[in-house]
């Protein structure tokens, strides 16, 4: 009733309610159209479907994301600290003070190679002791209390065989002992240097391996080396920049282990310097 008066089906204040939507509140349901069969929705099927859909969106997305991950930034490998590592000797001994110091001396032309503290990074091994036991002179080459230095006179030390201007590896990197080049340093008081081959560079044994040629413009890093009460040899860390080729000498590859045999190679000798 509108106004006081009846309005009946067709009073055009009221619009007559469709059959399709006399069904309980809250219930869902389709409006068949065409051929369509009218029925209620399975909505339990409905959720699942959903779920399934999201499911593999987020699966598909995981997957991917993690594989982006992946080769952005690949897995890293090495050390978290520099372990305490023992060296042994190339007949698989311990590498002691007194076998180092009667076996090796400034004139040994051989390279004795050990890696450390990772399976990628070798370090030569060197005593620049003279041969003669005598102390050093401009006649009698050599280095007692070389920085860094172990051993009776502090002439055994250890610096990384790769070098630090492009990463040549000994034995293209390598000790030279007096008389190998008729190059010298020091107004000719240092006829022995460790020199790489590849391009040049050249480097003072006889302290901490600093530049005495380019290309290179950064020292050898250097093989921190201790002994114990029985004067066995161990690496215990590197001092100067990182190993050429590492972010830092830690990360690049496997650690050693436990211990770290020396190797015996032959140098590779070019007598190239700057000029």
């Amino acid at each position: 009733m509108r106004d006081g008066f009846e309005c009946g089906s067709d009073c055009p204040f009221v619009a007559p309610r469709p059959s399709v939507l006399d069904f309980p509140v809250g219930q869902v349901r389709r409006v068949a159209s065409g051929t369509d069969d009218d029925g209620d929705i399975d909505e339990t099927r409905r959720n699942i479907l959903k779920l399934a859909g999201v499911g593999a969106l987020v699966l598909a997305g995981g997957g991917l994301g993690a594989a982006a991950l992946q080769y952005a930034q690949p897995p890293t490998i090495g050390l978290t600290s520099y372990p305490k590592v023992q060296l042994i000797d190339v007949d698989g001994k311990a590498l002691t003070v007194t076998s180092v110091e009667s076996e090796y001396n400034v004139d040994t032309s051989d390279l004795f190679l050990f890696n450390y503290p990772l399976r990628n990074e070798p370090n030569f091994l060197l005593n620049l002791s003279p041969a003669n036991g005598q102390s050093p002179s401009s006649s009698n080459p050599g280095k007692w209390n070389a920085p860094g230095g172990i051993g009776t006179n502090n002439s055994i030390v250890a610096y990384s065989g790769i070098c630090q201007h492009l990463g040549c590896p000994a034995p293209a990197i390598a000790y030279y002992p007096p008389g190998t080049c008729p190059k010298t340093f020091d107004g000719g008081a240092l006829p022995f240097y460790i020199h790489c081959s590849c391009h040049g560079s050249t480097y003072d044994v006889t302290n901490s391996a600093s530049n005495l040629t380019g290309p290179a413009v950064l020292p050898l890093p250097q093989v921190v080396l201790e002994t114990d009460s029985k004067g066995n040899i161990y690496a215990t860390g590197l001092n100067g920049p990182p190993v050429n080729g590492h972010l830092n000498s830690l990360q690049g590859d496997y650690g050693v282990g436990s211990t770290s045999q020396l190797a015996r190679e032959s140098p590779v000798i070019l007598c190239s310097f700057p000029s």
